[in-house]
């Protein structure tokens, strides 16, 4: 099952996505749209079936344009502290999912972001894909000094021959107020809510490593996470009860997960620590894929191991009620 809870697709379906904007196919139809649409929330979601629906009735294909790195990393003087609620390989897995024809991942570069807003039109939009149907925000900048607008679109539309339509105002603002309040409702623990707007779980990967072996002589074994994106946003601190998936793996093992610093143990380096129910095997180097069902407590400093040990089966006595 998709990890998707709005609209699924076929099992079979598959997304093309293409990396090399010299060498795009001849779409059919295309009805695009642009944008980073980190999260693929509920939000976007109302975008995305505008998408499909124009693609539909002209008999066209979807086309969604995105770019990589993010562009505040290359236009932006400030590039610190840049989190991001999907990796690129997360978005690619959820707009497959949601059915998308073609996703396009345009390398932003300096070059890219200071073309002349007609050549970004004519030279890009219109030479590569051909668009049958651009739809943009109503606010969408782009070119040298942005200075490219809906109005200078809807101006070439007609001498390039691609219809045009707005996202309105309130569809925008709803995407950009929902980003924001996913990415605080994850920092604060605030997973239902987090859930709730994307409209899917909150997941992340990580790779397995070798920790301490604290976890084993307690009866817990954990899969210490390292995550190799350091833009991907992460939970803060404390112990959730989650479903995790081991890659090229559909079966989900229920679990639970601690972040944090390990108060009790040392406390002084921050670890993500996954302890998989009625799981002995050896997942070293292996990719570990983490769902975030339910924030359970914060962490807390133990007066020993014994009452750590006791605190422990009491969060997966939790954990299992919620799973």
């Amino acid at each position: 099952m998709s990890i998707i809870n709005y609209q699924l697709v076929l099992p079979n379906y598959i997304m093309q996505v293409h990396r090399d904007i010299e060498n795009l196919p001849a779409f059919k139809n295309a009805v695009i749209t642009i944008g980073t649409f980190d999260g693929v929330h509920m939000g976007h979601r109302q975008v995305i079936d505008k998408l499909k629906s124009e693609a539909t009735a002209n008999k066209g294909e979807t086309v969604i344009i995105t770019f990589y790195p993010h562009p505040r990393k290359v236009v932006s003087s400030t590039i610190l502290g840049i989190r991001l609620i999907n990796t690129l390989d997360e978005k690619i897995e959820l707009l497959e999912a949601i059915g998308i024809d073609h996703l396009v991942i345009v390398p932003f570069t300096d070059a890219f972001a200071n073309q002349m807003a007609e050549e970004y039109i004519k030279n890009f939009l219109v030479d590569k894909f051909h668009p049958h149907t651009i739809i943009i925000g109503y606010d969408h900048r782009f070119g040298r000094d942005r200075m490219g607008d809906y109005r200078l679109l809807e101006k070439m539309s007609k001498e390039l021959n691609f219809n045009l339509k707005e996202i309105p105002k309130h569809i925008l603002e709803n995407i950009s107020i929902s980003s924001t309040n996913i990415r605080e409702a994850i920092l604060q623990n605030d997973i239902a809510t987090a859930d709730k707007l994307l409209g899917y779980d909150f997941f992340f990967s990580g790779t397995v490593v070798h920790g301490n072996k604290l976890g084993r002589k307690l009866g817990y074994p954990t899969a210490n996470l390292h995550i190799e994106n350091d833009e991907k946003i992460i939970p803060g601190n404390g112990i959730y009860a989650v479903y995790a998936q081991l890659e090229g793996n559909s079966e989900k093992i229920k679990g639970m997960m601690s972040i944090g610093f390990r108060p009790t143990v040392d406390g002084k380096s921050k670890v993500i620590e996954v302890n998989l129910f009625d799981f002995d095997k050896e997942i070293y180097g292996q990719k570990l894929k983490v769902f975030v069902k339910k924030y359970l407590r914060e962490e807390v400093k133990y007066d020993g191991l014994e009452a750590l040990v006791k605190q422990i089966d009491q969060d997966k006595v939790n954990s299992l009620k919620v799973l």
